[in-house]
């Protein structure tokens, strides 16, 4: 792993950034790049990453169903640009500017939404809401179970996303052109 030290944070202008660079192969979809930016100084706290294919990809859509808990094994890339959706639990990541790329698995895809739906079940005020949060945690539980098949799709323009499964099923994303 490449690192460079000492740089300019965007955020905070004081030169306690971070850059690093790291390359993975990942068989049998081939090598990426794992770039990040992360602020030393403890009031800034800025953080940014993003992973890309060292080969040009087209635009995806994936679509994995979730059926056992073996399945919380399954490798998945997930690009800054891409949109990452459990169309059953109505749960979705957009991109956009603070948006992260990252490599984890299907678990660690989950546990992202868990920590989310804990901290807003901390906050809000209405027990509706609260009720809502503790339902789709215990979904996402019985999920990791291997209880509930639920599909995991990530539509990204950039084609720097994948699962890495035989069952995966890999389409081109359709593109809605702009309206003028």
């Amino acid at each position: 792993m490449e690192k460079l030290d000492g740089q300019p944070c965007p955020m905070c202008l004081k030169k306690t950034l971070t850059l690093s660079e790291d390359a993975i192969d990942i068989p049998p979809i081939g090598k990426f790049f794992v770039f990040g930016m992360q602020c030393a100084d403890a009031e800034c706290g800025f953080q940014k990453s993003d992973v890309e294919s060292e080969k040009p990809r087209d635009s995806c859509k994936i679509t994995f169903t979730i059926e056992k808990d073996k399945d919380m094994t399954v490798r998945v890339i997930k690009s800054a640009a891409a949109k990452l959706s459990f169309p059953q639990l109505r749960l979705s990541v957009e991109p956009g500017v603070d948006a992260i790329g990252y490599i984890s698995n299907v678990e660690g895809v989950l546990q992202r939404f868990e920590e989310v739906l804990k901290a807003e079940k901390d906050i809000v005020e209405e027990e509706e809401d609260k009720t809502k949060c503790k339902n789709l945690l215990k979904k996402i539980w019985k999920i990791k179970c291997g209880d509930i098949p639920t599909k995991m799709i990530i539509e990204d323009p950039t084609g720097n996303s994948a699962i890495v499964s035989d069952r995966a099923v890999v389409e081109k994303l359709k593109v809605n052109p702009t309206k003028e």
